[in-house]
């Protein structure tokens, strides 16, 4: 049987490579039958990581096989994978996220979870020596992981190990990190091909605060204003996204990468009272910057209270 491995939904870069790192492994190094998998339309950057590392883009999955082997990659939250992830053999689990309970395993199961910045930064650390055949577009997917989830060391949640794990990688693939960051976020910004609801779902996780259920959307961008200019449509799209996906509101944060904030959007008194209480914003319109504020795992969610 072949083991499919996949990340969380709406998949980003670390979600998109992981899954191709860690099938490399299994197939070349450790000789089981593996095959990386989507769980939905890769973001434009994790498409532009993969188009310049000449690597195929994964299956999307459109249904996951009761009792099929799988591993989870950068996550563990139920939420986040298939509804019938329970069903399904999990034999293990590699993740930097905190540990969120729900998932329902057939049997005693692997599970790497450690305080770094990316999973990509794991995986080569769990590799180890076998690194040294790996092919460079495979090191060129580990690589992009981990500049995309530390915006190349801007983000709070990067460690000093997956510094030092891409140069690294930068330096065996002949890489200039700033250069090549500049060209993977320049990609990631581009959103104009996107509808207000593709845009509101692109980078998301669920997210329950005191019975109210939010839909946490991020988008990290070095072009902030090229989404700011949408903010009236997408505001207006906020609702009927949340009553499709179940929940009570949207949140947007939009990240800008080069000055270090992010951008709220206020479409009402429920997101104003929350901003005000969780991050001690002043608001007096229908957006608020919220400086120094860059990651969701770490800086975002935890915060966030009504």
């Amino acid at each position: 049987m072949t083991v499919q491995i996949f990340g969380h939904k709406s998949p980003d870069t670390d979600s998109t490579g992981s899954p191709l790192v860690w099938s490399w492994y299994l197939n070349e190094i450790k000789g089981i039958s593996a095959k990386p998998m989507l769980l939905g339309e890769p973001n434009t950057e994790a498409l532009f990581v993969l188009q310049r590392w000449g690597l195929d883009k994964p299956e999307i999955m459109t249904d996951l096989a009761d009792n099929a082997e799988c591993i989870v990659v950068d996550t563990n939250n139920p939420a986040e994978l298939p509804a019938n992830i329970n069903d399904a053999n999990v034999i293990a689990i590699i993740d930097h996220h905190k540990l969120v309970g729900g998932l329902e395993t057939k049997g005693p199961i692997d599970i790497t979870i450690r305080p770094l910045a990316c999973t990509a930064t794991i995986m080569v650390d769990m590799i180890g020596d076998d690194m040294a055949k790996m092919p460079d577009s495979i090191k060129g997917a580990a690589l992009s992981c981990i500049l995309s989830d530390t915006l190349e060391f801007r983000s709070p949640t990067t460690t000093e190990h997956d510094i030092e794990v891409t140069k690294r990688l930068a330096s065996e693939l002949g890489i200039d990190i700033s250069a090549y960051a500049a060209e993977m976020f320049a990609a990631k910004s581009d959103v104009s091909r996107f509808s207000d609801a593709e845009l509101l779902r692109m980078d998301s996780k669920e997210y329950t605060i005191e019975g109210t259920d939010f839909r946490v959307s991020v988008l990290e961008t070095t072009s902030p204003q090229m989404v700011l200019d949408r903010k009236d449509s997408l505001m207006s799209s906020m609702d009927d996204v949340a009553k499709e996906d179940g929940a009570d509101q949207v949140l947007l944060f939009v990240i800008d990468i080069l000055n270090e904030e992010a951008t709220l959007l206020v479409p009402n008194e429920l997101v104003k009272g929350l901003a005000e209480k969780s991050f001690g914003a002043t608001v007096s319109g229908d957006t608020v910057v919220l400086p120094g504020i860059m990651s969701r795992k770490k800086q975002i969610m935890p915060n966030l209270t009504l």
